[in-house]
């Protein structure tokens, strides 16, 4: 048995609605994986499988995993040699913007507030929005 996205009634694992408040809880295939699982890798991975997504949320676990693997994979390259650094830098940049617009996103913020240096720091730094937005439902498991 799980609970409810939204009334946090007791509901069964495959219910496609919730019966009492007819909440939605089924998620598409893509976010499922960020959702369901809190594992270090499996967040911190996942911008790399939606590395072009620019809709939807991206929960602050998962934006910060991925920053911290991205982290430790530029000190190593750097440390190997500075082409690899460039094309590690190169490589990270579409998906980096992409986890970086879908947690604007996540606490109901347009993906621009990241170009604004210091506000945009602070919304990521900001837990997400409980409930659904106006980007989708949140990526918090209830």
């Amino acid at each position: 048995m799980v609970f409810c996205r939204d009334c946090g009634k007791e509901i069964h694992e495959s219910a496609p609605t919730c019966p009492q408040c007819g909440a939605p809880q089924m998620v598409d295939s893509t976010a499922s994986a960020s959702i369901g699982s809190d594992g270090f890798f499996e967040l911190g991975l996942m911008p790399f499988k939606r590395f072009a997504d620019f809709s939807g949320r991206a929960r602050r676990k998962e934006y910060w995993y991925f920053v911290l693997i991205t982290m430790i994979m530029s000190i190593v390259f750097s440390l190997i040699h500075p082409a690899l650094y460039v094309l590690n830098s190169v490589i990270l940049l579409l998906p980096t913007i992409a986890v970086t617009v879908r947690r604007m996103h996540d606490t109901d913020r347009s993906g621009w507030w990241m170009l604004v240096p210091i506000v945009g720091f602070v919304f990521l730094c900001l837990d997400s929005q409980p409930s659904t937005n106006r980007f989708g439902p949140s990526p918090k498991v209830v």
